[in-house]
């Protein structure tokens, strides 16, 4: 079975982890760093920038391509991934411009990820009950 919606946040978050990568791997040609990082605090950002999506981002997408398969709606589904997304982008983006500090991006793409993924397990919660006899 396909699962358009689901293929499509997976091909943006991949999009957004290689521009990620590219960022880390900026640092470690920099520093000659082939493992972890130093003192720059912009390299511990960028670093972490990446890990973080790379920690969230298999639960979330399989969370909604359960979902799909599973018939939960194209278009809740769509609602959670662009939350998950924008979600990360800007969580990405806080990290990034705060150097790992606070920032008003880091936090609300946080919030984002966090309620995407609560709101798609409850989605696929409800499907089931729905779904049993």
């Amino acid at each position: 079975m396909l699962m358009p919606v689901t293929a499509v946040y997976a091909a943006v978050t991949a999009l957004l982890l290689l521009f990620l990568s590219f960022q880390v791997s900026k640092y470690r040609l920099r520093y000659r760093q082939g493992l972890g990082v130093n003192e720059d605090v912009q390299f511990q950002a960028a670093d972490r920038a990446q890990g973080n999506l790379v920690e969230y981002a298999p639960v979330a997408l399989i969370l909604m391509g359960i979902g799909e398969l599973n018939g939960v709606s194209a278009q809740w589904i769509y609602w959670v991934g662009m939350a998950f997304v924008g979600g990360r982008i800007l969580h990405a983006f806080g990290m990034l411009n705060g150097h790992g500090g606070p920032h008003k991006a880091r936090l609300v793409g946080i919030l984002l990820t966090w309620l995407s993924m609560v709101v798609m397990a409850l989605l696929l919660i409800w499907n089931v009950v729905q779904v049993q006899p």
